[in-house]
């Protein structure tokens, strides 16, 4: 009889801490926030710029060349990603013609998308001229 107790009782711990690991990795894949707005190219200091951003799990760490008061080029030099690799090109091509870090997100790629855009943000936010 002893030994039933103490099999459900290890039952119930085990499940308690499935539910705890469950909800936080659930809590880790949330999306990111897009931060970003169109550039205010009027502001920007030719020049080549680095952001990062993490969300969730994924991380982008990116270099923004400035020319001419315009984005000129963005390069990813780090997407750490599980399947939003496919976002990388879509996303770039969208900032750079629309001159603006908030675009649309590429399908089943949200998330990534969303920490490209907002890498981007932070860069552009260090090529602002101090006013």
């Amino acid at each position: 009889m002893n030994r039933v107790k103490t099999d459900s009782g290890i039952l119930i711990v085990l499940a308690f801490g499935i539910m705890i690991i469950g909800s936080m990795l659930l809590a880790g894949c949330q999306t990111a926030p897009v931060l970003g707005a169109p550039v205010d190219s009027a502001r920007l200091t030719d020049g080549t710029y680095e952001g990062s951003y993490r969300g969730g799990p994924n991380r982008a760490v990116v270099k923004v060349t400035i020319k001419d008061h315009a984005i000129a080029d963005i390069e990813i030099v780090e997407h750490q990603a599980w399947k939003g690799h496919k976002a990388e090109t879509p996303v770039v091509e969208r900032i750079i013609a629309n001159q603006s870090t908030r675009v649309d997100a590429v399908s089943g790629a949200t998330n990534s998308s969303n920490v490209i855009m907002d890498a981007v943000q932070n860069a552009i936010e260090k090529a602002y001229r101090n006013e």
